[in-house]
């Protein structure tokens, strides 16, 4: 099973610059608790993107196993937790039978859902317009609730929702 997870603004929006506009612990808690001890599947950027805020708290990766998706046939990492692969196909060749969490970025979102590859999405829906570049593909057939969460952080109002489709 391939799972979604990703937190937006009400416009669709998840990063400007190649930043994510809004930190909200709760929501980081959630993908961690989400990705803990499993297979994660991300595009080049994310990846370095999180490599380095972990390398920074000293702290390890919670997934077992990193895929990480880039057109560069020579991208290396010093991380033995990391899968380097050239599409996405091949890295959902190399997830296994289980569940695994594609958690970006944008590219790696469009064409997952392009390709309907996905069968449930985790999302985080922040109130407000956050001037985004990047924006997470359109999902209205992923109508099914599985789960619903309003929540509050600081500044930030937010809901937590699951979804499958019907």
């Amino acid at each position: 099973m391939i799972s979604i997870i990703a937190a937006m603004d009400e416009k669709r929006g998840i990063g400007k610059d190649d930043r994510i506009p809004w930190h909200i612990k709760e929501d980081l808690i959630h993908l961690k608790n989400l990705t803990k001890d499993q297979v994660v599947i991300l595009g080049r950027k994310t990846y370095e993107s999180m490599a380095s805020y972990y390398q920074k708290s000293g702290r390890p990766m919670p997934g077992h196993l990193y895929i990480v998706v880039t057109h560069d046939k020579n991208y290396k990492t010093g991380n033995g937790q990391v899968l380097i692969v050239n599409s996405l196909e091949d890295a959902i060749a190399n997830a296994g039978s289980g569940e695994a969490f594609i958690i970006g970025g944008g590219q790696i979102f469009k064409e997952a859902m392009e390709k309907s590859l996905v069968n449930k999405l985790y999302l985080t829906i922040v109130k407000g317009d956050f001037d985004c570049d990047t924006f997470f593909p359109e999902y209205s057939e992923f109508d099914k609730i599985i789960s619903e969460q309003e929540r509050s952080e600081g500044k930030y109002k937010f809901k937590i929702v699951a979804l499958a489709t019907a």
